[in-house]
C-alpha cells in the first residue's frame, strides 16, 4: 500500500513506528519545515522528518499547500493519506487524491469537540468520559464519517498532558485494526449527526487568567485543562503594583483549589504560603 503520513509534533513518531511494526511504513512523510528552538534558536528538525531520515522514507516539508505540492503528489498513485496533528488546513483535493481517501485521529468523541483543542474543552466541562475517534476526512472541520471510536475515561487529577498521554496510548493499539478494515475493505463509517455536534475554539494566553475568588471547581478545571500550554495566572499587588503571577502547581482539595507553587512577575518559582508572606510582610 502506498501511504503518505501527514504530523509535526513529537508524538506523531511513535505512530509513525506502530505503522512500520504492522507493514504499513508510509512512502512518504509531509511535515512542517524546520524551525528555530532554543535559546540558540538554532533550526530543529520536526521528529516525523528525524524518524523518514533515519527509515530512509521521503519526506516533504512546504510551507503552504499549494499548488505545485499538489502537483507534486498527484504524479503518485496514493492509496491512502493518514493525518495525525500536521497543523495546516488541507484541501479539497489533496483530501480526495488517495484511493481510500484521507484518514484523520481526532482526539474526542465525535461530533463532540470538533476542533483544535478537544482535550482541554473535556477537562474544562468537567468530562468523565472522553475518547479518541477515527475519521474519514471531509473538507468541513472534524465533519467526516467515523471509522472507529474507543471510549477512556478522565481522571479527576487529569491534565492535558497527561489524559492526552493516555489517548495517545490507546490510540496506538486502535490505528493498526483501522488500517486492517480500510485495505481489507471491512470497515464501516458512520455519519456524524450534526445534532449532536460540538466545536472548541484555539487558546490564548488571555484565557489562563483565573480570580481567586470564583469557584474552586472551576479554577482547578482552567488549571489542570490549561497546564503545559498557556499555563493559569493570577494578579495581585506587590510594593502597591499590579502583578501577574503563574501557578505552577495547585490541585484540588475537599472542595478548595489550592495553589502550591507560584513564579511571581520578574520573580523566581517558589512554594505559594513562601510567596504570600512576602507580600503581607510588605
Amino acid at each position: 500500500m502506498k501511504i503518505a503520513f501527514f504530523g509535526t509534533p513529537p508524538f506523531t513518531a511513535s505512530f509513525l513506528d506502530i505503522l512500520s511494526e504492522h507493514g504499513y511504513t508510509p512512502s512518504l512523510i509531509v511535515t512542517n519545515p524546520d524551525r528555530p528552538a532554543g535559546r540558540g534558536m538554532t533550526l530543529q528538525s520536526p521528529e516525523p522528518k528525524i524518524w523518514g531520515e533515519a527509515h530512509e522514507v521521503s519526506v516533504l516539508q512546504p510551507e503552504k499547500i499549494d499548488a505545485d505540492f499538489l502537483d507534486t503528489l498527484s504524479k503518485d498513485s496514493w492509496d491512502l493519506f493518514i493525518v495525525i496533528a500536521y497543523g495546516k488546513i488541507l484541501p479539497e483535493a489533496l483530501i480526495r487524491m488517495p484511493k481510500y481517501g484521507t484518514i484523520n485521529l481526532h482526539y474526542s468523541l465525535l461530533p463532540k469537540y470538533r476542533g483544535a483543542t478537544p482535550v482541554e474543552s473535556a477537562i474544562l466541562n468537567g468530562d468523565s468520559i472522553t475518547g479518541i475517534s477515527t475519521q474519514q476526512m471531509r473538507f468541513k472541520l472534524d465533519s467526516g464519517p467515523v471509522l472507529m471510536q474507543q471510549e477512556l475515561g478522565i481522571d479527576p487529577n487529569d491534565t492535558t498532558p497527561s489524559l492526552r498521554e493516555k489517548l495517545n496510548a490507546q490510540a496506538l493499539i486502535m490505528f493498526p485494526t483501522v488500517l486492517e478494515k480500510i485495505f481489507n475493505e471491512t470497515v464501516s463509517p458512520q455519519e456524524q449527526s450534526e445534532d449532536g455536534a460540538s466545536h472548541c475554539k484555539k487558546i490564548s494566553k488571555e484565557d489562563g487568567e483565573l480570580h481567586l475568588e470564583d469557584d474552586p471547581i472551576v479554577n482547578d478545571r482552567k488549571y489542570r485543562a490549561y497546564y503545559g500550554s498557556v499555563g493559569t495566572y493570577f494578579y495581585t499587588y506587590k510594593n502597591g503594583e499590579r502583578i501577574r503571577v503563574k501557578i505552577t502547581k495547585a490541585h484540588l482539595d475537599g472542595g478548595l483549589f489550592v495553589i502550591d507553587e507560584v513564579i511571581p512577575e520578574n520573580g523566581k518559582r517558589m512554594d505559594y504560603r513562601t510567596f504570600l508572606s512576602s507580600i503581607a510582610s510588605l
